[in-house]
């Protein structure tokens, strides 16, 4: 059995209602492409929510996409607060996950090396 902290826990429920909100739809601004939330970072105050996406596009997408979820920030800070059940409403900030295309980058780059090295 593993022990999670608090902020932990939180997060992965503001991670579950935040999809939950994703994939009804409720996030209508166009400039919203489709997105995956690939985590949540709470503070210990529970205060603070960084939210990270990521999404397949090129960077004018993913531009827009940000300035799209920005502009949603007071309606999803609203639905979570409501569907999580916290005393305090955390602040929620957008982040774009970096990590996901780094590791698509060192998986090609490991299956170049297997087809020149003859794995």
């Amino acid at each position: 059995m593993t022990t999670h902290s608090r902020p932990e826990r939180v997060g992965q429920e503001i991670q579950a209602a935040i999809g939950d909100l994703l994939a009804r739809g409720m996030l209508r601004d166009p400039r919203i492409g489709y997105i995956t939330i690939t985590g949540v970072k709470v503070s210990p105050d529970l205060r603070v929510a960084r939210v990270f996406y990521s999404m397949i596009g090129s960077e004018q997408e993913r531009a827009e996409t940000q300035k799209g979820l920005e502009a949603a920030k007071g309606f999803v800070r609203r639905e979570v607060t409501s569907a999580v059940n916290l005393r305090v409403s955390p602040e929620i900030f957008f982040t774009f996950d970096e990590s996901v295309g780094e590791g698509d980058k060192i998986d090609r780059l490991l299956r170049e090396v297997r087809s020149k090295e003859g794995w």
